[in-house]
């Protein structure tokens, strides 16, 4: 007997339907997850508002999320039903030059579930067992969602190449800005400034141990500028899309500099001042996604070295999704992390 689900597309900008699916008859390698939470990204919403530059509507949205393993293939041998898990949505070939590497963020053909299909907003997911990590008893279903974007966080101030007590600045209040400053101050980074123009994001942002600054309210630049005598920053990270904040990111840093881009731009075309790579020899950089950073990422929630609960600032159930959008989406932007649980 077929069994059919619903899973949550954007269909057009600003519309959530949800789609009837069919489970799938499990292959050899796969796991079928229930899935117990999911929490929304910066990237669902470019999707929600039909702006995202690698996910022409429709599509399926979702892709941070955890939940119980209920069945596995006959070739699974390294997790079992009833075991709680994480999973990470990348889709690589294996095969090519960077797989083959070990560098399967970069994969030629790389693609994520959602983009083929398959979101988080649903109550089942299926998995290659690669992609599947057991949650420690002590990480919560909630926590377990968001070990997707904290990975994220974790692969862009490591790919920085921060050193112990440098300075850094971080463009962006939002979940992972807060998650690039948690990572940063877990790793021995010295003081962080922390940019957004929220004043509750910014509030968060200082109990978490960063110097904020309003965006609408100071020259940030000069503020930065003036709090490290005139030399700027060590490192920064731009993780708001935004041509301004590119900009900014690179004129905080100190000679010898390097910012890191996360940052998805809806309007992928910027300027930037040029100028600055030769005259102060800083560097700019990309870091896309992840490759072997789930496994720290649940080392860090799980020792207790980054607190996640902070971040989690609304909890609804699945058919609530439409309703968790339009808190992101509030001017006030009082959300930082929205998760949806599935409690059936």
């Amino acid at each position: 007997m077929q069994v059919t689900y619903p899973m949550a597309f954007v269909t057009a900008p600003g519309k959530v339907e949800f789609r009837e699916r069919q489970l799938p008859a499990l292959q050899d390698h796969q796991v079928l997850v229930k899935v117990r939470a999911a929490s929304l990204c910066g990237s669902d919403l470019h999707i929600f508002k039909g702006k995202h530059p690698a996910a022409p509507l429709p599509v399926a949205i979702g892709h941070e999320l955890a939940g119980e393993v209920l069945q596995v293939g006959r070739s699974v041998s390294r997790v079992r039903a009833g075991e709680r898990v994480a999973v990470e949505p990348v889709i690589a070939c294996g095969k090519c030059h960077f797989c083959q590497r070990g560098e399967y963020h970069l994969c030629l053909h790389i693609s994520f579930q959602y983009r083929q299909g398959q979101g988080a907003f649903t109550p089942y997911f299926v998995a290659g067992e690669s992609w599947v990590h057991r949650l420690p008893e002590n990480i919560s279903y909630a926590q377990g969602a968001l070990l997707e974007p904290l990975s994220v966080a974790v692969h862009a101030v490591r790919k920085s190449g921060l050193q112990f007590g440098q300075t850094s600045a971080v463009f962006g209040a939002g979940a992972i800005g807060l998650l690039v400053l948690l990572v940063i101050r877990q790793a021995g980074g010295g003081e962080c400034f922390v940019v957004d123009v929220q004043p509750q994001r910014l509030e968060t942002a200082r109990k978490l141990g960063s110097v904020p600054l309003n965006n609408r309210e100071v020259d940030v630049v000069e503020k930065i500028r003036d709090a490290t005598d005139s030399l700027g920053v060590d490192r920064s990270y731009e993780a708001v899309g935004m041509a301004s904040t590119l900009s900014q990111s690179l004129q905080v840093l100190k000679k010898g500099g390097a910012a890191t881009l996360l940052g998805i731009f809806e309007e992928p075309e910027v300027q930037i001042p040029a100028n600055l790579f030769v005259q102060r020899e800083i560097s700019l950089s990309g870091s896309q996604g992840y490759c072997w950073d789930f496994q720290r990422a649940v080392e860090l929630v799980a020792s207790g070295k980054i607190q996640l609960e902070p971040l989690i600032t609304h909890s609804l159930p699945l058919e609530a999704l439409p309703q968790a959008f339009d808190l992101l989406l509030d001017p006030k932007n009082e959300a930082i992390k929205v998760v949806l649980h599935n409690e059936g």
